[in-house]
C-alpha cells in the first residue's frame, strides 16, 4: 500500500548526493504491518514522511500510497492517508468536536456518514470527556488523541505516525500504542517513526534504518537481533549507526528478511 522506489530529495544541487536529504530510498508497506522508520536527526525520516503526505515534492523517483502517485494524484493520496505527528497544530478557539468535524468535511464527508463516523472515534479514543473543551484548554494527551481522531476520521487504509508520544506521559503514551496495535488488526497499513527503541520493539513488524539519507539496513526486530547477537534492538540500532558514522557500512549491507 506504500510504495518507495528510488527516492531522492535534494533541496539544492539535484546531482550531489553529498547534500541530499533523501538518496535511491527503496522500502514497501503492505496492509495490516507496521513498518518502523527509524533513524538520527538529520537521517530523512520526516522528509520522507512529508513526501508520503504531499507536503513535499520528491526529486526523484516514485512514491506511490494505494497506487496513487504522489506527485500526480496527490488529492488522492490525501484521501487514503492519514497523517499523526507530535506537533500537529490544534486550533485553540474549537473544540475537540469542532476540530475533527472540520476535517471531515474537508475530506467531503456528508453530514450524516461523518457525525456516525465522530461518534464511533470519540467513543474509541475516550474523547467523550473532553469533546466541548477547546484547544487552547487541552493537554498534551489531549491534543494527540484530537490529531487522532482527525487522522482517523475519513477512514484512511494508510497511516503515518511521525514521533506521535513524544511528550506525553507514560499513560497516554500506552494508550496511543494501544491505539496503533488495534488500528493493525483492523488491517490499516502503518509507518512509525520514532526513537524510543521499546517503542519499536514491542510494535514494529519490521524496520528500516536510515542515515543520512540512505537505507542503511531493513528487517525484522528479531532478524537483526539475531545477526548480531543483541538482545537489546537499541544496542543493534546504536551499532549499526556508529558503524556508518565510521564509513565501515555500506548502505543496505546489513538488510535481512
Amino acid at each position: 500500500m506504500i510504495e518507495v522506489d528510488h527516492l531522492w530529495k535534494s533541496y539544492d544541487d539535484e546531482t550531489d548526493s553529498s547534500s541530499a536529504a533523501v538518496v535511491d530510498l527503496s522500502f514497501s508497506v503492505q496492509p495490516g504491518e507496521i513498518y518502523g522508520l527509524l533513524g538520527p536527526n538529520g537521517a530523512g525520516k520526516t522528509t520522507t514522511l512529508r513526501i508520503l503526505a504531499t507536503m513535499l515534492q520528491p526529486t526523484r523517483g516514485t512514491v506511490r500510497v494505494c497506487g496513487h502517485d504522489v506527485r500526480t494524484e496527490a488529492a488522492a493520496v490525501r484521501r487514503h492517508i492519514g497523517f499523526v505527528s507530535n506537533n500537529t497544530a490544534i486550533y485553540d478557539r474549537m473544540t475537540a468536536w469542532e476540530t475533527v468535524e472540520y476535517f471531515g468535511r474537508l475530506y467531503g464527508m456528508a453530514r450524516k456518514p461523518l457525525r456516525e463516523r465522530m461518534t464511533e472515534l470519540f467513543s474509541e479514543l475516550q474523547m467523550e470527556s473532553f469533546r466541548h473543551v477547546v484547544g487552547g484548554k487541552m493537554s498534551t494527551g489531549m491534543k494527540q488523541k484530537v490529531s487522532i481522531a482527525r487522522a482517523l476520521v475519513h477512514d484512511p487504509p494508510v497511516l503515518v505516525f511521525d514521533e506521535p508520544t513524544l511528550g506525553l506521559d507514560v499513560l497516554a503514551a500506552r494508550a496511543l500504542l494501544q491505539i496503533i496495535e488495534r488500528l493493525r488488526s483492523q488491517g490499516k497499513c502503518i509507518l512509525f517513526s520514532t526513537h524510543i527503541m521499546r517503542e519499536v520493539e514491542k510494535l514494529c513488524d519490521r524496520v528500516g534504518i536510515l542515515h543520512k539519507g540512505r537505507l542503511l539496513a531493513e528487517g525484522t526486530v528479531s532478524s537483526l537481533s539475531y545477526q548480531y547477537d543483541r538482545a537489546d534492538f537499541e544496542d543493534v540500532f546504536f551499532y549499526l549507526i556508529d558503524e556508518a558514522d565510521k564509513g565501515r557500512a555500506k548502505p543496505s549491507e546489513f538488510s535481512l528478511s
